[in-house]
């Protein structure tokens, strides 16, 4: 029996796509290739070209976001289907993207680390929250593929306050108050009527300013505090990360004592607003109490599965070098200084000035120490795992051309001090996995000696483990402050 004709009508509207699995994962600092068809859909008989118009209409519709997240994308085709080559920098985190069909954010990509770690969690709990996400102000995914934990937001969220009550100074505000002895400006008519009158010669009332905390402010950030220490008392399933923000909770809580928890009205916190929004850390910080105040993203109250966050992955591993640092400047006796800091920046006196290029050197880490010094350089590069597997003369010209510019870099950091002994050490990545085969073949750290006259310079190449325990390579780096090569 012949099939019926179908007679599809010319110029019909395209249906909106809505894919269950909205959302697409890609490694960091890689090419990956995203198969359209699957994700965007596509009507007609050639199902593969209309992919490819719908590729092309998603990244010309998305295009600012992507630049902001340094990802490249462009069409392409590999074994004839069609998809999206994406390009990514080491900044992770989630993004929705606007759909060509509908305009509004039906995709989703998220940017994981190509470094396999043990959890987010584990890695910001070490490391201290030094570094934590930056939530952005756009639309959720759809159905993300990972949901996020609701810590997420309170570490964030803590982080910032940390960050505020630091920078909070006292001010003067103007009091009126009864003194037993003038101070400021005396109100003279309501001595006269109200005070006098009723035998009350020694309280004087006076006008003056006094030099307080803006316990508005801090009251505000009391109630935050404790609101997310509530919601953190029931996910202490959750492990370790949990336990670490609740300390934190109870520092800050210590730090606040003597402020009354307030609900932050709207009123206070428009005219916060006005006030203080061109300070950044002010900024961050009101934005965190609107979180609360809003409630969006605690425990039982909202699903955090689609946040929109970013994450630089080279200033996240510099800071879990950092972290591990100190872990070993405590042990040795060390001073630790920070290149995020600004502790270890040395300017360069150019002649002409004009001339100058670069005009400072600015190492990540650096370990001091009355008889050692140790100048560590934070890449967040495959390099370690990379020569350790394939050997050095069969890695990739990039790599080696890459390495070499670093051992430079590092070498040129050792000229910066004089020490009885300098160690140059260039810190990579490694998966906690790779780490494991790097320590059993006693391969985590390589070492060398570069003479220079009198001084004697220490090169060192170590692996670091994305383990978010800092304790295991911090034994490594002692030895390396303790041990001469």
């Amino acid at each position: 029996m012949p099939r019926p004709v179908v007679r599809r009508r010319l110029f019909a509207k395209p249906l909106p796509v809505r894919v269950a699995a909205g959302t697409r994962a890609v490694p960091d600092c890689s090419e990956s290739f995203v198969a359209a068809e699957d994700w965007l859909g596509g009507e007609g008989s050639d199902r593969a070209s209309a992919a490819e118009k719908r590729a092309e209409a998603l990244i010309a519709a998305n295009r600012g976001l992507l630049r902001d997240f340094g990802i490249a994308a462009t069409v392409g085709r590999r074994s004839g289907e069609p998809g999206l080559l994406v390009q990514t920098s080491a900044r992770i985190g989630a993004l929705p993207l606007l759909s060509p069909v509908t305009g509004r954010p039906d995709f989703g990509l998220v940017v994981e680390p190509r470094f396999q770690w043990s959890s987010a969690g584990d890695m910001l709990a070490g490391m201290g929250f030094r570094v934590v996400p930056d939530l952005l102000p756009l639309p959720e995914l759809p159905q993300s593929e990972r949901r996020v934990p609701p810590w997420v937001l309170s570490s964030i969220v803590l982080a910032r306050l940390r960050r505020l009550l630091d920078a909070m100074q006292r001010r003067f505000v103007i009091t009126e108050d009864d003194r037993a002895a003038p101070q400021g400006a005396v109100l003279w008519d309501t001595y006269a009527t109200t005070r006098l009158p009723h035998g009350r010669a020694l309280h004087v009332p006076c006008r003056y300013p006094d030099l307080r905390d803006d316990e508005e402010l801090r009251s505000a950030v009391h109630w935050v505090v404790r609101r997310h220490r509530d919601a953190l008392a029931g996910q202490t399933a959750a492990g370790i990360v949990v336990h670490q923000l609740l300390i934190l909770c109870e520092a800050l809580l210590s730090r606040l004592r003597g402020s009354i928890p307030r609900v932050p009205s709207g009123g206070f916190r428009g005219n916060l607003q006005r006030q203080l929004m061109s300070v950044r850390v002010f900024r961050e910080g009101l934005q965190a109490i609107e979180w609360t105040v809003d409630e969006r993203g605690l425990a039982g109250l909202s699903d955090l599965a689609g946040l929109a966050w970013r994450m630089d992955m080279e200033v996240f591993f510099e800071a879990w070098v950092e972290a591990i640092a100190d872990h070993v400047a405590r042990r040795v006796g060390a001073e630790l200084f920070v290149g995020r800091r600004d502790q270890t920046r040395v300017p360069l006196d150019w002649n002409p000035p004009s001339l100058g290029s670069q005009r400072s050197l600015l190492p990540d880490v650096v370990l001091s120490r009355d008889d050692v010094v140790v100048v560590i350089d934070a890449k967040y590069k495959r390099h370690a795992e990379e020569i350790e597997r394939l050997g050095w003369h069969d890695v990739d010209a990039t790599v080696r051309e890459e390495h070499r510019a670093d051992v430079l870099q590092a070498l040129a950091y050792s000229t910066l001090f004089d020490k009885p002994r300098v160690v140059a050490c260039l810190a990579y990545p490694a998966s906690p996995r790779g780490w494991a085969l790097l320590l059993e073949r006693e391969r985590v750290v390589s070492r060398a000696c570069v003479r220079s006259g009198s001084r004697n310079v220490e090169l060192a190449l170590l692996a670091v483990p994305l383990s978010g325990r800092a304790a295991d390579p911090a034994r490594i780096l002692e030895q390396l402050v303790r041990e001469a090569a």
